[in-house]
């Protein structure tokens, strides 16, 4: 029999020969006075001086235990092999999953790079659009066609059904009022 498997003969309704719940939550007790200080040692040294993590696998080792309470026999001698082999195979395990895991990084650094501040942005866009409003529909037209919507002259002048040389005129007629109107709002170049 192999250290981590010190187990008991299960009678066919699944309880364990060692006893009822009361018997079992004893041995959980007598396990912990025993085992846990010796079992702390033994994994604070597995994980570099840890406390923490040494304190998590040894209570995770307990759960362990607890939960395989019914095939625990006291009888069958010390108990301390198998709470070893399990608590060495918690820690690898953790090492394992920690090393599949992208390297996680402290949020501080990360507070001292400046944001993008989009306020600035919005507030922009909202006094040109206000701005924009103030113009003629002509002007507020040839405006979107050619700055919004990116389109040369020729192409706008196709879309609105007019002369190129118009485009061009309502363009340089449309960005003199918006500027005004801008100015009017703070806005200076």
């Amino acid at each position: 029999m192999r250290n981590d498997e010190v187990v008991t003969e299960e009678h066919p309704t699944g309880a364990a020969a060692h006893g009822t719940g009361a018997a079992d939550e004893e041995l959980m007790r007598a396990l912990y006075h025993e085992h846990a200080g010796p079992l702390f040692g033994f994994v604070l040294h597995l994980v570099a001086g840890d406390r923490q993590r040494a304190e998590d696998v040894v209570q995770e080792t307990l759960v362990r235990a607890w939960r395989n309470i019914h095939r625990l026999d006291p009888a069958a001698g010390s108990l301390r092999p198998w709470l070893v082999t399990v608590a060495r195979r918690i820690v690898i395990d953790d090492h394992r999953s920690a090393r599949s895991r992208p390297h996680e990084v402290e949020a501080a650094p990360l507070e001292l790079l400046p944001a993008k501040d989009e306020l600035d942005r919005t507030l922009r866009l909202m006094t040109i659009a206000d701005a924009l409003d103030d113009l003629s529909p002509t002007h507020r037209e040839i405006i979107v066609e050619t700055y919004l919507k990116g389109r040369t002259a020729r192409e706008a002048a196709a879309e609105l059904g007019i002369p190129a040389g118009t485009v061009r005129s309502r363009v340089f007629y449309a960005l003199r009022s918006l500027r005004l109107a801008l100015e009017e709002r703070g806005v200076t170049s």
